[in-house]
Parts: C-alpha cells; sequence; structure tokens
C-alpha cells in the first residue's frame, strides 16, 4: 500500500495542474466565444461551418474535464479528455509552425496572447506528459473517485 503512494502523490499534482490549466484556459473562450471562434479560425483547419459550434463546445469540456479532473471525478475519463484535447492541440500547432503561421495561440484568452511557437508545442506536450499518471495509477486517491 505504501508503495503506491508516491504515484497518488504524483497523480493528484499532475491533476490539479492540468487540470487548472484547463480551467484557466476555458474563461476566456466561454466569456468570448465569437473572438475564440476567430482564433480558431487563423489555424485555417477547421471548415467556416464548425467554426462557431467549436467555439462554444471546446471550452465548455475543457472547464468540464479540468473541473473533474481538479476533484477527482471520474479520474481517468478526466485525463483521457485532457489528452485527447491537447493532442488536438498539438497537431493544431504543429500544423502552424510547418505553415509558417504568424498566428495568436488562442490558449487563455482571445484578445492577442501568446503567438503560436516552439514553447507552446513543448508546454503542450508537458501537460500532455502530465496527463499520463492519473490516466495510469492503480486508484484515484485524493479524490471523489478514491475507491475505483
Amino acid at each position: 500500500m505504501k508503495r503506491w503512494l508516491p504515484m497518488r502523490w504524483l497523480s493528484l499534482v499532475c491533476r490539479l495542474v492540468v487540470g487548472g490549466v484547463f480551467i484557466w484556459a476555458s474563461l476566456d473562450k466561454l466569456a468570448h466565444p465569437a473572438e475564440f471562434a476567430k482564433a480558431i479560425h487563423h489555424y485555417r483547419i477547421v471548415p467556416y461551418a464548425l467554426l462557431h459550434p467549436a467555439a462554444l463546445l471546446l471550452p465548455m469540456v475543457e472547464a468540464v474535464a479540468g473541473v473533474a479532473l481538479v476533484i477527482g471525478w471520474q479520474r481517468r475519463g478526466a485525463a483521457l479528455a485532457c489528452a485527447g484535447m491537447l493532442l488536438v492541440f498539438l497537431v493544431a500547432i504543429g500544423s502552424a509552425l510547418v505553415r509558417g503561421l504568424d498566428i495568436s495561440c488562442g490558449c487563455f484568452n482571445t484578445d492577442g496572447g501568446h503567438a503560436v511557437g516552439l514553447d507552446l508545442f513543448w508546454r503542450d506536450l508537458l501537460l500532455l506528459i502530465a496527463c499520463l499518471p492519473p490516466l495510469l495509477a492503480a486508484r484515484g486517491g485524493f479524490g471523489l473517485d478514491r475507491d475505483r
């Protein structure tokens, strides 16, 4: 039992960091969906007809997955949702980098913010790696689903 304690703590720290990042990232997007739709449009990946639905849905999923991860509810599902979104973000960032697009990432605010670059790619890759402990930990520990 004690040998799993470090993994539980690592899982908790990763849950709090990744969940907190997703909650923070969702706030401005939820408040300004039209501006977020423009940020999505700048990537030139999503068809025009899907821009506004994506701009409405993505921040909601980010917020729910982030809260679930922080409180430890459906830990594995929340970690998997965050990891899936991060994979999509990494593909979008990589695509923008390869095509030489000089755009704002649209990550935490919709009014410019951080430009797409390698640092952003590495940050999201580290967040993706941080999704692994909550996803792979044997028991939830320190959360609502700790007995599962």
